[in-house]
């Protein structure tokens, strides 16, 4: 068992370096010259080439400056309902300056820490937006089919009638938060502005952080309410600072990349200890959940540019959490299943 908690601990570490090497990585293509000075007479001239920005033609829709005051601020209706002119801009001159390079025999670049994306519609990152959908749907279908069998098909206390498994309301919190955070990943890929990006960071370390709680309560089998009060209150008041500080003082992505991978080293840690000193009937389910989740974490480590402008590592890692998210609704089923048969056991 010692040995494969250190394996998971290497590998988390793994990891954990990856990804903070990966979020200070620059981004050549908006600090080339060529492409700033696209953008630039774009949002002088409304003028890509032969492509007239609409955007650009009146003076309201350029982005106002960082400094003004909130009520000269576009309103977010207006961010939603059309692209502003330095977004567009930015847009355009992205595009010429692949082709440029694409008949280069050079490959893409980031632009703004991003890849070079085709839109669809209104959806910046269509893939990824489509997909953090699906992420949504499997967690509120796992929700509902748990709520549904520790409501109805499994019994409740005679006296109280409150279900026997004791981690049910903690689980219905995990639900809300994850349906909270992929909402809001469907929304950042679907239209990136300020607002929506920091809802979508703040959703998930939210999510990340609680989770984290749930785990600790679990693998530690947690009951009584002082006990959780102990383990939570000291994660709790850490989360909500973090939050807190990206949105009212730095977004700093560095920073925030380290937090996420200490709570998950953490995560990974407790769950595979557990999984491995447990006799829990569905404990394999555990362990593909924790592997699967690793090897999906290298696609967020070893980044690589869309293909076709559509697909690229990120997308391809929202799209690998829909069967680990489906297999972890299914765990906790069991787990709900097994509690309260051990629980009947011992009430008779």
């Amino acid at each position: 068992m010692a040995g494969r908690s250190l394996w998971v601990v290497r590998l988390a570490s793994l990891l954990a370096v990856g990804f903070v090497v990966g979020s200070v990585e620059a981004s050549p293509g908006d600090a080339h010259p060529l492409y700033r000075t696209c953008v630039k007479e774009c949002q002088n001239t409304g003028i890509i080439g032969s492509n007239i920005i609409s955007n650009c033609q009146s003076q309201e829709n350029h982005g106002t400056s960082a400094g003004s005051s909130w009520y000269t601020q576009e309103p977010l209706y207006m961010h939603w309902k059309q692209q502003n002119c330095k977004t567009d801009c930015r847009y355009y001159c992205m595009i010429r300056r692949e082709e440029e390079r694409h008949l280069g025999g050079l490959s893409p670049v980031k632009y703004h820490g991003k890849w070079p994306f085709k839109r669809v519609s209104v959806f910046q990152e269509p893939l990824s937006a489509a997909l953090s959908a699906l992420n949504l749907l499997t967690h509120f279908t796992g929700w509902l089919l748990f709520f549904l069998q520790v409501n109805y098909r499994l019994p409740l206390r005679p006296q109280t009638k409150r279900t026997y498994y004791e981690f049910t309301g903690l689980w219905h919190i995990y639900a809300i938060l994850s349906l909270n955070a992929w909402f809001w990943s469907t929304i950042f890929h679907t239209r990136d502005i300020d607002l929506t990006e920091k809802l979508d960071y703040s959703s998930a370390v939210a999510q990340l952080g609680y989770s984290l709680i749930l785990t600790l309560l679990r693998t530690f089998n947690v009951k009584d309410e002082a006990g959780r009060v102990m383990f939570a209150a000291p994660i709790l008041a850490f989360v909500t600072t973090h939050i807190l500080y990206l949105n009212f003082y730095d977004l700093d992505y560095g920073w925030n990349m380290k937090v996420c991978v200490a709570m998950g080293v953490v995560h990974v840690v407790a769950w595979s200890i557990w999984a491995a000193m447990t006799h829990h009937p569905s404990r394999f389910k555990v362990w593909i959940v924790i592997f699967g989740g690793a090897l999906a974490m290298l696609l967020e480590v070893y980044d690589f540019p869309p293909y076709k402008g559509y697909a690229d590592a990120h997308s391809l890692w929202h799209a690998s959490t829909i069967p680990l998210t489906y297999l972890w609704w299914t765990f906790v089923r069991d787990d709900a299943e097994f509690r309260t048969s051990t629980l009947v056991k011992k009430a008779k």
